[in-house]
């Protein structure tokens, strides 16, 4: 989405500072957002090998509280959030009537009757809409706290070092996906272990007003250990190897929930009546009996790099599209996610590639993730 006249970019918290370190900034769903600040390859290693530093303020934050919450949530999204403790999270999806896949969201419990959606920026409003025109007859309140929030992450093997250093929040209990209330370096966050990246990770959510000394803290105290700053280039770099889906690129509205493989968020069981329950029956049911085209890995054989679009074949025939491609710092070689048809989503499967600009590139299906940390 570009911005006009009558919509300027919108700007972290973070800017000056960015700006400062050299930042190349980019348009990203009408912020002006970090894209890298020296090496995009540097950057990626350092999460995987070291820490990386990250400036996330353009998430949508959006707070649901009151009796009802739990209730209206449930309602709202395919998961059963009534059912996340206090101080945990969940990954689930909002969906229209039909099925289509609205945005993938992230869920923090905060306390009994609070709750913190994350949205994707590109995505925020849309969900901000739709969790409003659905809280009608609910006693429970949807706030937009958009401008509440700086987010800042720490990623990578040696973040939980770095950070404990700052704190004296219990981060060796902390599990993955649970959050916490707790000071960093003075100043008053929700720790959350989460991420983006496929490393060990958290994710800090802060006032605005503190984030430049909460980046400062943890740029010094991650000096030694070799943390750097890195922008959205890398983080969609290491999402991928992760296997990790991207909105309006694994996940649209013309998909479900089903058809992208992450079937296991929509919880039927659940109680209460939810929006797109019957659509999305019928799409559970057309998975099992009939896949539409299966979300796979494609690892090149040569050097050429497949973008979002871009046709998979076989035989002649168009198989499917890729819809991220990127080159692999950690496999040394490009990598694609695509949605191919069932007949051809074998690992291994014979005489698929990529049609780059007319040429056949021979491409080797994968199972994902491509790349997974050791625990």
């Amino acid at each position: 989405m570009s911005s006009s006249a009558s919509h300027p970019l919108r700007h972290t918290a973070l800017d000056a500072l960015h700006r400062s370190l050299g930042a190349t900034m980019t348009d990203f769903a009408g912020w002006d957002m970090p894209l890298r600040y020296g090496s995009e390859r540097d950057e990626h290693v350092a999460v995987r090998t070291r820490a990386g530093l990250f400036d996330l303020s353009h998430m949508g934050e959006i707070a649901v509280t009151g009796p009802e919450a739990a209730a209206l949530l449930n309602h709202a999204l395919v998961g059963d959030i009534a059912s996340v403790g206090v101080g945990r999270a969940r990954y689930t999806m909002i969906c229209r009537e039909d099925g289509g896949i609205l945005d993938d969201l992230i869920v923090y419990r905060l306390a009994e009757t609070e709750y913190l959606v994350v949205a994707n920026a590109s995505n925020a409003q849309v969900v901000l809409d739709a969790l409003t025109e659905r809280a009608a007859g609910f006693d429970a309140e949807v706030r937009d706290d958009r401008d509440a929030y700086a987010l800042l992450a720490v990623q990578g093997p040696a973040s939980p070092a770095i950070l404990q250093s700052l704190t004296d929040a219990d981060l060796a209990g902390l599990k993955y996906y649970a959050g916490l209330p707790g000071t960093v370096a003075g100043v008053q966050a929700l720790i959350a272990r989460t991420g983006y990246t496929g490393e060990d990770g958290f994710e800090l959510f802060v006032a605005p007003a503190d984030a430049e000394k909460l980046w400062q803290a943890l740029t010094d105290a991650g000096a030694d250990a070799g943390l750097i700053p890195c922008g959205l280039s890398c983080r969609d770099t290491l999402r991928l190897e992760a296997g990790m889906p991207l909105y309006g690129h694994e996940l649209t509205t013309s998909l479900t929930p089903f058809d992208a493989g992450l079937g296991r968020v929509v919880k039927f069981g659940k109680e209460g009546d939810f929006v797109g329950r019957e659509a999305l029956r019928r799409a559970a049911e057309r998975a099992a009996e009939n896949p539409p085209r299966v979300l796979v890995g494609l690892v090149a054989e040569g050097r050429r790099v497949p973008r979002a679009g871009y046709p998979v074949v076989a035989g002649g025939e168009v198989i499917g599209e890729v819809t991220s491609g990127a080159p692999s710092p950690t496999l040394g070689k490009p990598i694609a996610m695509a949605y191919v048809d069932a007949a051809h989503a074998a690992p291994g499967a014979e005489g698929v590639g990529v049609d780059i600009r007319g040429s056949h590139e021979p491409y080797e299906v994968v199972a994902l993730p491509f790349y997974k940390r050791q625990k």
